[in-house]
């Protein structure tokens, strides 16, 4: 039987993928991908990811307000995020904290992703977090407030092997993404040799975080600048860097993220 792939993590409702995103879908479905999850970033774009979720069973639709969007948010956006909850099954995210923007206004920031933890917790549902350099801002959060019951996935973690237990602990995931196989993120890999296996999950971080090119099974342009962009259908690939890391048969370690992803995120 062939090994079943899931993303933990990309955004396929962005425009950088242009309109044909159906065609992107088929090619992840044909290299293996049974299921997705597409984060959406703040109001702007929700109903896209839901559209994709109905269009695409394989698409489980997450809704969230991302750090870098926090400003932007209308006086109804707490309705909105629950209005878009109730009209699928889907998670929260992708909400978090980030130092690495200039001139953020951090209490925003705070207030924003702390209403959407404890919304979180009060539903659990799965929370995908984004977190740059504010680890120890995020770990004092999430100590202080409700957690969903379930756990939390800490997106292309890059956080300090230190705090991979006590953060797994408060019900961490990580997930590790294809741009970890460049020769510069040495640091990053060897953090991921410590994630317990039992708390790994895989992304791509479609469009964005691109395996090195000889990596790369699935070349993507953005049609409108040329630019590339990173083809979910990559995942394939991800997972092959990451049983070369971790020393394990791609099979074996499917499998176990296969276990990891539907206690998380649940079954399709």
């Amino acid at each position: 039987m062939s090994p079943r792939f899931y993303d933990a993590h990309n955004h396929l409702q962005d425009g950088r993928f242009g309109p044909d995103t159906d065609a992107i879908v088929a090619t992840t479905a044909r290299a293996g991908v049974a299921r997705m999850v597409v984060n959406g970033s703040c109001e702007e774009d929700w109903s896209a990811v839901l559209e994709l979720a109905r269009r695409h069973p394989c698409v489980l639709p997450s809704f969230g307000y991302h750090p870098w969007y926090a400003h932007e948010r209308t006086p109804r956006w707490r309705e909105e995020l629950e209005r878009f909850l109730a009209s699928a099954p889907s998670a929260i995210g992708e909400i978090g904290l980030d130092r690495w923007i200039e001139n953020s206004d951090l209490a925003a920031q705070e207030e924003t992703f702390v209403w959407q933890l404890r919304l979180a917790a009060d539903r659990n549902l799965p929370a995908s977090i984004h977190c740059l350099k504010a680890w120890g801002w995020l770990y004092d959060l999430l100590r202080a407030n409700p957690r969903p019951a379930r756990g939390f996935l800490l997106h292309s973690y890059g956080g300090p092997r230190e705090m991979i237990e006590p953060l797994a602990r408060l019900g961490a995931y990580f997930s590790l993404p294809g741009y970890f196989a460049h020769a510069r993120k040495e640091r990053q890999r060897e953090v991921f040799r410590q994630v317990p296996l039992d708390r790994l999950l895989i992304e791509t971080d479609a469009p964005d975080q691109s395996l090195p090119d000889e990596l790369n099974r699935h070349p993507l342009n953005n049609p409108q600048t040329g630019k590339p962009v990173n083809h979910p259908a990559n995942i394939v690939a991800v997972y092959d860097f990451a049983a070369g890391l971790l020393g394990e048969p791609v099979e074996n370690l499917a499998a176990r993220v296969e276990e990891n992803f539907v206690r998380l995120f649940g079954a399709s």
